[in-house]
């Protein structure tokens, strides 16, 4: 794979997988045009596929001696980091060399996520007198219901929806499994669309363990899922920037804030570390002063003789 189909492929994961803004995607992109500038500056030239850790070591270095901030520092290196996750989720690399890359330590950006009314309100745009709806709104329902990336979702098979059992089986990053509880609401919607919809389709070849798929039969892109959750979210008034990833913001933000175990949220995302998972801990502020005011013994004040 050569350089700038590693970058157009790169683009896509940070809209469709990452939920990044325009502006913080073409940020990324430079800061990866600045790795290739690097990698093309070696003898001989360095393919993406073929950079190894004492590379990115000695890329990381330059930078820093260069006199670049930490925090951009921090940038520089995240969206390395994220170019080569998204070589891992197109399988073009076996193994990560960012693995046991350092970067400067600073605070984690809060991410984007739904409220249960906004989630609500998104699927309730839906228009159930048109064709594939009841397929839109299995989506959406899967998507919020079971934290799944977009690529997960895509991915999804027949043969791995256990619907007896309440679990679906997902293939995650690094083609590493994990089960997945999966609740009523999406397990219905799933139902009605296979009912009403997949059954009326002609479905091509490769694509019959498809759970989600298009008009003619076949796959459902990242693409198609970004567009429909835009298009949703801007019927439904959503004011916010999102993409199929928020949803997932959503499902763990609202697990947590529900009081679910961090662990176990961390397995139901397919998290390699807990501290990954420990950014949706994160509370909204009426949500955090609602809970001083209960519990704290300073909250109310009482007159003292």
């Amino acid at each position: 794979m050569d350089w700038d189909l590693a970058l157009r492929g790169f683009r896509m994961y940070l809209k469709l997988e990452r939920s990044l803004s325009d502006r913080t995607v073409e940020a990324y992109l430079h800061d990866a045009d600045r790795l290739r500038a690097f990698a093309d500056a070696q003898v001989p030239k360095l393919l993406p596929c073929a950079v190894r850790l004492e590379d990115l070591q000695a890329f990381t270095t330059t930078a820093a001696k260069s006199g670049l901030a930490a925090s951009s520092q921090a940038r520089l290196l995240s969206a390395v980091r994220m170019f080569y996750r998204s070589l891992m989720v197109d399988k073009a690399i076996a193994a990560d060399p960012t693995e046991l890359l350092e970067s400067p330590r600073i605070g984690r950006k809060l991410p984007v996520f739904l409220s249960v009314a906004e989630v609500d309100a998104i699927a309730d745009a839906i228009d159930m007198s048109k064709r594939m709806a009841h397929r839109d709104r299995a989506i959406i329902e899967t998507l919020y219901g079971c934290g799944l990336r977009v690529s997960e979702l895509c991915g999804l098979r027949l043969s791995q929806v256990h619907a007896a059992d309440g679990f679906i089986r997902v293939v995650g990053k690094g083609d590493k499994e994990r089960l997945v509880p999966i609740g009523a609401e999406a397990l219905h919607w799933i139902e009605e669309y296979k009912r009403h919809e997949r059954s009326t389709l002609t479905v091509v070849r490769k694509a019959e363990d498809i759970v989600f798929l298009n008009a003619r039969g076949g796959g459902l892109s990242r693409v198609a899922v970004l567009m429909l959750v835009k298009k949703l979210a801007l019927k439904a008034r959503v004011r916010k920037t999102i993409s199929p990833h928020t949803f997932r913001h959503s499902f763990a933000t609202h697990l947590v804030e529900g009081g679910a175990d961090l662990r176990a949220v961390q397995e139901m995302l397919g998290h390699a570390s807990i501290t990954t998972t420990e950014i949706y801990t994160h509370l909204d502020r009426e949500y955090l002063r609602s809970n001083i005011m209960r519990f704290h013994p300073r909250a109310t004040h009482k007159a003292r003789a």
